[in-house]
């Protein structure tokens, strides 16, 4: 649980034991999908960024069409993107403590103001050493879960910088939650290119 250099990029306004909501240090400032994220604190949270969005701060007032550029805009009227924030959800998929790492549920929901971090490539190759991760994926019902394995995969893959021998190991993982949907299975597993 080393200390972060980088700035934080969310922070959590929304806090269940399985998910998160944050929002995004900078407007169009999210994690990608399928990101790996992390709150620090006790215990650390590992996550995987599920849904994007960029809304009004108004609740009742959408943002409207002006038929202009993103730099036209900021140019002509730049107090219209101080109306906008982005938010981005994420899936909890386990945490850290002293005692090791869990690819299972907290014993806490991250608390609310707690800040969102990218993991580091070795964190992302740690904590996705073992591929039971995926399992939450397909238990919960809002997440797109086809999708998000197949980028929670390749970014684990991706930050090992190996050739290969991870996608053999998710891939079986895979095969066996979907064992008896061969269908959604091939459809997963043809999608899976890095």
């Amino acid at each position: 649980m080393a200390e972060q250099a980088q700035p934080h990029v969310g922070e959590v306004i929304e806090s269940s034991t399985a998910e998160f909501t944050a929002e995004s240090r900078v407007l169009h400032g999210a994690p990608p999908f399928g990101a790996y994220v992390k709150i620090d604190g006790y215990p650390m949270i590992y996550a995987i960024t599920y849904n994007i969005s960029t809304q009004s701060i108004e609740p009742n007032r959408r943002p409207t069409a002006y038929g202009k550029t993103e730099d036209e805009l900021r140019l002509e009227q730049p107090q219209i993107f101080e109306l906008l924030r982005t938010e981005f959800n994420c899936l909890i998929i386990g945490y850290e403590d002293e005692t090791g790492i869990y690819q299972n549920l907290p014993p806490h929901p991250p608390k609310i103001h707690n800040f969102v971090h990218f993991c580091s490539a070795t964190e992302i190759a740690n904590f996705t050493d073992k591929a039971h991760y995926l399992r939450p994926i397909f238990g919960q019902a809002r997440v797109p879960s086809d999708d998000l394995t197949i980028a929670a995969i390749r970014n684990a893959h991706l930050a090992r910088g190996e050739n290969g021998h991870y996608l053999v190991k998710a891939g079986k993982e895979v095969a066996r939650l979907l064992k008896d949907d061969y269908d959604r299975l091939h459809s997963i597993l043809e999608r899976i290119h890095v």
